[in-house]
């Protein structure tokens, strides 16, 4: 080697001290320097998988949210049509008692109007009855009794002669049926009622129903109708008979 220009124990020397120096190297600085890699290396892996799972965490948190907000808006839409169904039954509720009022005002109105007009006409009946009699006595030119006065009164307006039904005992109409109507010109008193509930009971039945009814436009006497069947005994009928009579005549 020495032929070569090389040392040969200068070089057995320097790989020696090359040897001894990367020893020295190895166990004073590159192995630290391989833990410090490892340990970063470990330190960062860490890091990745808690990130990892902290984007999971997300996740699962965000999932979490968007279901109890969609929760939440289920709940409130129910909420509000809880609510909104709530307050139509109430309206609807208001609605019907202010109606089911208005209703039972109106009834008790007419009821009570009709009250009033019957003994309104209760009480024009006598004076009727005497303005009447009085035309009468001066057409006639005879004055009659108070008892007479009385009978022609009651006759007039209520169509009972003698305590009796005339225009039933007159007629031979036969009447069928479950209920009739009983029209005066003015209000029957309770015997007048009587005669008719009596004397219709007596062809119809005593299970019949009897409605009492004022129209003073039929002026007088009365008009009994049982279904379709008419019975007219009022002065409003006769003067229209009258008339029919007249024209034709």
């Amino acid at each position: 080697m020495e032929g070569l220009g090389i040392n040969g124990t200068f070089l057995l020397s320097q790989i020696v001290n090359f040897l001894i120096l990367f020893v020295a190297l190895y166990f004073l600085l590159w192995k630290r320097v391989l833990n410090a890699l490892d340990a970063r290396r470990q330190r960062i892996q860490e890091g990745l998988e808690t990130a990892e799972r902290a984007k999971e965490e997300l996740a699962r948190a965000q999932a979490t949210y968007a279901e109890k907000v969609a929760a939440g808006k289920a709940e409130a839409e129910r909420i509000k049509a809880e609510a909104g169904k709530a307050a139509e039954q109430e309206r609807a509720q208001v609605l019907a008692q202010a109606q089911a009022r208005a209703k039972k005002e109106r009834t008790e109105l007419r009821a009570q109007v009709d009250l009033e007009r019957e003994q309104m006409l209760r009480d024009l009946r006598g004076q009727i009855g005497a303005l009447a009699i009085a035309a009468a006595q001066k057409i006639i030119a005879e004055t009659l009794d108070e008892q007479r006065q009385v009978a022609l009164v009651q006759s007039f307006f209520s169509g009972i002669e003698a305590g009796k039904v005339a225009i039933l005992s007159q007629t031979h109409t036969k009447l069928a049926g479950q209920a009739a109507v009983v029209t005066s010109a003015l209000p029957l008193d309770k015997a007048e009622r009587g005669s008719y509930q009596a004397a219709l009971a007596g062809r119809l039945g005593a299970d019949a129903q009897i409605t009492f009814r004022t129209n003073p436009a039929i002026l007088g006497g009365v008009i009994i109708r049982v279904g379709d069947q008419v019975v007219d005994d009022s002065i409003a009928g006769k003067l229209e008979a009258l008339e029919g009579q007249l024209a034709a005549g």
